[in-house]
């Protein structure tokens, strides 16, 4: 999907039935919305609150609909996986949210840079399949340096800090900090 013509497609779909949302969304479609890349994704994750039964019914509807027109576009393209992260984000996050997508029927907010980088290098440590996001960010050396703590908290074993060590220094390198 495109986030930002698959989210003002969805808006209008959410209008045209009169059920409405606002929540907070992460990953690549916060980024497209907020300008930081411009390329496809597979969904839209919504971080909090919980996507109501009606709102999530139209997002099938609307899933089958831009199928049937090619779109390559899942039943739960439209989701709360990441909703875990609201009890492990920095703290004061919610008070750092920006908007993202202002439509009729559909608003959208994001993270603060600082909270959104720290939900990408999470992904990029965890799951390794962030990079590109994370160069997208361009965070800068003293950025990276104040997620670095945060980061080495999210995983029990006793391995992840050296492992996120590791992954910063190489994201660091990649974009040119000299490390």
């Amino acid at each position: 999907m495109h986030p930002p013509s698959t989210v003002a497609a969805f808006d209008d779909a959410l209008a045209s039935v009169g059920v409405s949302f606002s929540g907070i969304v992460i990953g690549g479609t916060a980024l497209a919305l907020i300008g930081v890349l411009v390329r496809p994704t597979r969904d839209c994750d919504v971080l909090d609150p919980p996507i109501p039964e009606a709102v999530q019914a139209v997002a099938k509807a609307f899933a089958a609909q831009r199928r049937a027109q090619g779109e390559v576009l899942g039943d739960d393209w439209f989701n709360s996986g990441p909703s875990s992260l609201t009890g492990v984000l920095p703290q004061g996050w919610r008070q750092r949210v920006v908007p993202a997508y202002t439509g009729r029927a559909l608003v959208l907010m994001t993270l603060g840079r600082s909270d959104l980088l720290a939900t990408k290098l999470f992904a990029l440590c965890d799951r390794g399949t962030d990079l590109g996001d994370c160069l997208a960010l361009a965070p800068q050396p003293e950025e990276l340096a104040a997620l670095q703590g945060w980061l080495e908290y999210q995983d029990a074993n006793t391995e992840w800090p050296a492992h996120t060590r590791l992954v910063v220094a190489d994201l660091s390198r990649r974009l040119g900090h000299g490390l």
